[in-house]
């Protein structure tokens, strides 16, 4: 077995991580509804060698419109696009559990895993926020807690539908006038407290058997529900000691869960502002950082840390008096990151608003490419993670810079692959191909 080596995903997020990105003068701000340029970035990320690309998304208003590019292509549908214009990344996609139904998502995802010979991975969310209840006839989102058991039988479902078709179902016998063997296509006749769903997926199983399971939940619920379920996990981690304690964490529950921890990817999201020179990467992101319009990302504030703007003071630190984790039914690990960050740096408003517009709780490097690389190699060996989730600040000139200066860095330090060496998104990650289900009855079975 050879050296452990570094996964690399890359965060998509239309002009950059960076929430003024769209204002520099070489960006296009239109570039979250541009075929063109989300292919631009998949073909750079490969050619670099990146484990897989990553698209989030939600079924409400992505963030205030008036402050960024806040449009989204549906993630399966441009998935499907950048397909056909790549041949090895993996592909994931971001889809609520909350507001889909089993059937339909899991369709959804084995469709592009077909297509992509073998590509496709879901990023499971639970999705906070009214706005996206009131999208769907609610009047406000379920609980915290709701949203997680529901998620939990969502998953369970899909995978069974995933392994309603056996591997060796379809025989296409020409002679025998047999395309599939029938008792090898089960119904999964789920019956449980959110879903009821007879199966089988009109869909033979896919090439992965499942599409790669991701999750990005970092509150108590979500990481019982990754140590159940997840393959890799995204998280935003601001230090190197939070990472690490993050990382054994997640680690303990895989194992008590009764899994393999080198099953389960750790992946910190990373922010990484480029220089020839760190004064130069420091320039970047100085001129980033003024390009902030104080008025919505005071607005953004407010909203996370459920206060009144008059509560908030651009010069002063946070109020003594916030709301508990146990009262936010939102994102709760991110409300948490946030006010112990701030609280524990003494940022006032002003620095902490600087902060999130870089990276949004996630960490933000800026430096040269040995630095960055170095950097990562530090997480990586020092018990915080198994790969990093690129987002640079700027898109698409960070990832050209990174992917041109930093990745050949880490590749002559052995931490990186220089060829993909398999062809799935499993054969990148190093993950196993779920085996058939036995357990899955014939009954119900379309005639």
């Amino acid at each position: 077995m050879g050296a452990r080596q570094l996964h690399l995903n890359l965060f998509i997020h239309d002009t950059g991580h960076h929430e003024a990105s769209w204002r520099l003068p070489s960006s296009d701000p239109h570039a979250n509804l541009s075929l063109e340029a989300h292919q631009h970035l998949a073909r750079v990320a490969e050619a670099a060698k990146f484990d897989s690309l990553f698209l989030a998304d939600s079924p409400a208003m992505f963030g205030d419109p008036g402050r960024r590019p806040a449009g989204r292509i549906e993630p399966t549908v441009l998935l499907s696009a950048l397909a056909v214009s790549t041949r090895r990344i993996g592909l994931i996609a971001t889809a609520s559990t909350s507001y889909n139904e089993p059937f339909n998502l899991a369709r959804r995802l084995a469709s592009v895993d077909h297509l992509s010979g073998g590509r496709a991975g879901w990023n499971i969310v639970t999705t906070a926020g009214d706005g996206a209840a009131r999208n769907f006839g609610l009047e406000g989102q379920p609980l915290h807690k709701t949203r997680y058991e529901r998620a939990d039988e969502f998953v369970d479902v899909a995978t069974k539908l995933w392994d309603s078709w056996a591997d060796d179902a379809i025989v296409a016998d020409k002679d025998a006038g047999v395309h599939a063997v029938r008792d090898r296509v089960r119904a999964i006749s789920h019956s449980g407290t959110h879903f009821s769903v007879d199966g089988p997926l009109n869909l033979p199983r896919s090439p992965q058997g499942h599409p790669l399971l991701v999750q990005a939940g970092s509150s108590e619920d979500g990481k019982e529900f990754a140590a159940r379920w997840a393959e890799a996990i995204f998280t935003a981690q601001p230090t190197l000691a939070e990472t690490q304690t993050f990382y054994a964490d997640i680690k303990r529950r895989v194992v008590a869960a009764g899994r393999n921890p080198d099953h389960v990817l750790v992946l910190p999201g990373i922010v990484p502002v480029l220089g020839e020179t760190e004064a130069e990467a420091r320039e970047l992101e100085a001129e980033l950082d003024r390009l902030i319009a104080p008025e919505y990302a005071l607005a953004q504030l407010t909203q996370l840390l459920r206060v009144s703007s008059d509560r908030l003071s651009l010069d002063e630190e946070l109020p003594a008096e916030l709301p508990s984790e146990d009262s936010i039914e939102g994102a709760k690990s991110r409300y948490t990151l946030i006010v112990d960050w701030a609280r524990r740096d003494r940022l006032t408003v002003r620095e902490l608003i600087g902060k999130l517009g870089g990276g949004r709780g996630h960490r933000t490097v800026a430096g040269t490419p040995v630095q960055i690389a170095d950097t990562i190699q530090h997480y990586f060996e020092n018990g915080a993670a198994d790969g990093f989730n690129i987002m640079p600040a700027v898109l698409p000139s960070g990832l050209d810079a990174f992917a041109r200066s930093v990745v050949p860095i880490l590749q002559e330090r052995g931490l990186f692959r220089t060829e993909y060496s398999g062809v799935t998104l499993r054969d990148h990650y190093g993950l196993p191909r779920p085996g058939d289900r036995p357990d899955l009855g014939v009954e119900g079975v379309a005639s």
